[in-house]
C-alpha cells in the first residue's frame, strides 16, 4: 500500500474518477482518493484496506468495486452514498490517494501507478494537520466517549472501521 499526501485540483469529478480507474487498470492496482480531513492517520487506511480485502475474500462485500469497499470501511459506513462524503470533490482538495496492488510481493505495478499519478497531484503533507472536531463530527465520536477512555482519537476512528465488520 502506498499513500500519496497531496493537493488535487479537480474540475470534473466523473472524469477524475475515470482517470484514476484507467491508471489503476493499466497498472493492475486499486486507486482511491480520500478527502484528507476525514483520514485520522495512515493506520486508519491500513485497517480499512485489511477489512475490505477480508470482506471481499469471504464474499461479504457490499460494493462490487474494491476501491468503493475500502471507502466504505474507511468511512465506517455501509451506505455508499454516505461513504462518498469521505471522497474528494470538485475544486481544490487536500487529499490522500491510496494505491494498492493485488500482491504485496510485487510492488512494481503500484510504483508505475504512482508515477502515472504524478501528473494529477501536487505533493503536500496532509496527514499531519488533522482537525479533531471534524473527525469527531464525521465519525460520530462524542465528547462523552472521548472522556470515558484514554484512547487516542485515531484509535477511536479505527474502532469505527472495525465496528463496521460487526454491524453487518
Amino acid at each position: 500500500m502506498k499513500l500519496l499526501e497531496c493537493r488535487l485540483a479537480i474540475d470534473d469529478l466523473d472524469s477524475f474518477v475515470a482517470d484514476l480507474g484507467e491508471i489503476g487498470d493499466r497498472h493492475e492496482t486499486m486507486i482511491q482518493a480520500f478527502d484528507a480531513r476525514y483520514v485520522a492517520d495512515r493506520r486508519h487506511l491500513e485497517r480499512a484496506l485489511e477489512f475490505a480485502d477480508r470482506a471481499i475474500e469471504r464474499g461479504e462485500n457490499v460494493a462490487r468495486n474494491r476501491a468503493v469497499e475500502i471507502l466504505l470501511y474507511a468511512a465506517g459506513r455501509r451506505q455508499i452514498d454516505r461513504a462518498l462524503e469521505m471522497g474528494v470533490s470538485e475544486g481544490e482538495n487536500r487529499a490522500i490517494v491510496l494505491v494498492d496492488g493485488d500482491s504485496d510481493e510485487n510492488e512494481t505495478p503500484a510504483i508505475g501507478a504512482v508515477e502515472a499519478l504524478d501528473a494529477f497531484v501536487e505533493y503536500e503533507s496532509t496527514l499531519e494537520t488533522q482537525d479533531p472536531e471534524t473527525l469527531c463530527e464525521f465519525f460520530d465520536i462524542t465528547g462523552a466517549e472521548r472522556a470515558a477512555t484514554d484512547a487516542s482519537l485515531s484509535a477511536l476512528v479505527r474502532e469505527r472501521v472495525a465496528l463496521l465488520e460487526v454491524e453487518k
